[in-house]
């Protein structure tokens, strides 16, 4: 991941719906934080999973449902909000006395069911016989989603924090 922007570029960084995808968690975080300003505000919405105690592990369960949607949406390993957080306290160049997380989990969650419930229809389901496996598998992992989401282990994080002045 080597973004094609120079060092300390934008004023405002703001990454959706990215961070589930990068392989290498710390590098991301890196690019993101090398090509904000001084002062920029750094903005990552992303899926994570439940936040665990020191020592905790995923349950058994848990990770099996992980490891389905990972491979309908060839996502790599998952991780927290904790652990974005971990990343960016091991910045020298991020002010972490700005940082701000949220748990956006009940803003998402009616979006899933909405989505869901406008394909249930002849028509939808048609168009999705006819897209191939790939789209297939994909919609199936909405369901997967939608049941991340009512056990507590998806959550859709939303994490703030500012690039230091120096």
């Amino acid at each position: 991941l080597e973004m094609p922007f120079a060092d300390s570029s934008f004023d405002l960084v703001w990454s959706l719906e990215s961070g589930e995808h990068m392989p290498d968690k710390s590098k991301f975080m890196g690019e993101l934080t090398r090509v904000a300003k001084p002062g920029a505000t750094i903005i990552l919405c992303t899926w994570v999973h439940r936040d665990l105690e020191e020592g905790e592990e995923l349950t058994r369960k848990e990770q099996r449902l992980l490891a389905k949607i990972n491979r309908a949406y060839y996502l790599p390993p998952w991780c927290s909000s904790k652990d974005y957080q971990k990343l960016l306290a091991e910045s020298p160049s991020v002010d972490m006395k700005t940082l701000k997380v949220d748990d956006w989990s009940y803003v998402i969650a009616p979006f899933w069911k909405a989505v869901i419930k406008s394909s249930l229809n002849a028509r939808s389901v048609l168009g999705l016989l006819k897209s191939g496996f790939s789209t297939m598998r994909g919609a199936w992992a909405m369901f997967l989603m939608l049941r991340g989401f009512n056990v507590g282990l998806i959550k859709f994080g939303v994490i703030s924090v500012k690039k230091s002045d120096n």
